[in-house]
C-alpha cells in the first residue's frame, strides 16, 4: 500500500479571510499540493497550485520540493506552507520545506527539521504554529509530535502533547484553537476510530471526549474551516477503499457521517487543503483505476461534494500532502 499523508487545514478564523496577508495578497486563495508518487515516475518533486476562485490547477511556476519524496505531511498559515517530505529515496527523512505563497518559492534552507526521521505522519496548525505527528520513525509507529513555529522556522518535540497511542497514516484538520488528529493505524490495534484533540494554547492532547470516526480506517485526508473539519476516511476495515467522509464539529467535539457529501470514487492515500468555504480533496489511489488526477470540491455550507469543474492534478498520483493560505493545516 502506498504511503499516505494527511493534511490538515489551518484556521480561517485565526487570520481572517479577505484581509491582506503579510506576504501580499488575500488569504484563502490558493492550495499547494505535493503530488507524492506519480504514475510512471515514482517519487516526485512536483507541486501544483490550486486556485479556489476559478477551480484551476497548474504545475507551472510552482516551487518544487527540495527532493523527490512521498508519504509526507503539511500545515501552514496565510504566508507559508511547511511540508515534511516523508520518504526520500525510500528512507525516512527529517527534511522540511518552506513554501512561500507570495512568490511560489520553496526552500529547505533555514527550516526547522523534524526531531526524528519519519514518514506517514499528519499535521494541522493555526496562524502561529504547525503541529506535526511524526507517524512512522526508525523505531516504528510513534506518539511523537513536533511544534513548528512559523515566525522563527524552529521546531521542537519538547513540551508538545503526545498522541494517545503510537500510530501512523492518519490525517488532521483544525481551527485557530485546536487540531483534530485521526490516528489511522494504531500499534497493536490496527485501523482505528480514535481521534485526539490537540489544544494549541497549552500544547496538550487528549482522546477523551473527542468524536470518533464512523469507521476504523487509515490512509485518509482532511481539510476544514473555523467551525468544522471534513475527514475523508480512506481505507476502511472490511470495506477497503471508501467514499465515506465525516464532519467533525469543533464546538461540541462531535462527528458524523450522516448528510456529509461522499467522495466521487472510493479511494485512499489522498491529500486535502481548503479555505473558509470549501475543501479540495485530491483522491489519490482510486479503486479500479489506480493513481488518479481527480480532485473533489467539498462545500462546507451545504455539505455537498463534486468532481465536476474542479482542476485536476497535473499527473496521476497518490501519497501526497497539501497546505493552503486559507485554512489551518492534510495528507497524502
Amino acid at each position: 500500500m502506498p504511503g499516505i499523508i494527511t493534511r490538515g487545514a489551518f484556521s480561517a478564523k485565526s487570520f481572517g479571510f479577505g484581509a491582506s496577508a503579510a506576504g501580499g495578497g488575500a488569504v484563502g486563495t490558493v492550495g499547494i499540493f505535493a503530488l507524492g508518487i506519480v504514475s510512471g515516475v515514482g517519487s516526485s518533486t512536483t507541486r501544483n497550485k490550486y486556485t479556489y476562485a476559478c477551480c484551476s490547477s497548474t504545475a507551472t511556476g510552482v516551487g518544487a520540493a527540495s527532493a523527490a519524496s512521498y508519504a509526507g505531511s503539511a500545515a501552514g498559515n496565510s504566508t507559508r506552507g511547511i511540508f515534511a517530505l516523508g520518504l526520500i529515496s525510500c528512507a525516512p527523512s527529517t527534511t522540511r520545506n518552506k513554501y512561500t505563497y507570495a512568490c511560489c518559492s520553496s526552500t529547505a534552507t533555514g527550516v526547522g527539521a523534524a526531531s526524528a526521521a519519519s514518514y506517514d505522519g499528519s499535521a494541522a496548525g493555526n496562524s502561529t504554529r504547525g503541529i506535526f505527528a511524526l507517524g512512522c520513525t526508525s523505531v516504528g509507529s510513534s506518539t511523537t509530535r513536533n511544534k513548528y513555529t512559523y515566525a522563527c522556522c524552529s521546531s521542537t518535540a519538547t513540551g508538545v502533547g503526545a498522541a494517545s497511542a503510537a500510530s501512523y497514516v492518519g490525517s488532521a484538520a483544525g481551527n485557530s484553537t485546536r487540531g483534530i488528529f485521526s490516528l489511522g493505524y494504531v500499534c497493536g490495534v490496527g485501523r482505528s476510530t480514535t481521534r485526539n484533540k490537540y489544544t494549541y494554547a497549552c500544547c496538550s492532547s487528549t482522546a477523551t471526549g473527542v468524536g470518533a470516526a464512523s469507521a476504523a480506517s487509515n490512509f485518509g485526508s482532511a481539510a476544514g474551516n473555523s467551525t468544522r473539519g471534513i475527514f475523508s476516511l480512506g481505507f476502511v476495515c472490511v470495506v477497503g477503499s471508501s467514499t465515506t467522509r465525516n464532519k467533525y464539529t469543533y464546538a461540541c467535539c462531535s462527528s458524523t457521517a450522516t448528510g456529509v457529501g461522499a467522495a466521487s470514487a472510493a479511494s485512499y492515500a489522498g491529500s486535502a487543503a481548503g479555505n473558509s468555504t470549501r475543501g479540495i480533496f485530491s483522491l489519490g489511489f482510486v479503486c479500479g483505476v489506480g493513481r488518479s488526477t481527480t480532485r473533489n470540491k467539498y462545500t462546507y455550507a451545504c455539505c455537498s461534494s463534486t468532481a465536476c469543474g474542479v482542476g485536476a492534478a497535473s499527473a496521476a498520483s497518490s501519497g501526497g500532502s497539501a497546505a493552503s493560505n486559507g485554512t489551518c493545516g492534510v495528507n497524502v
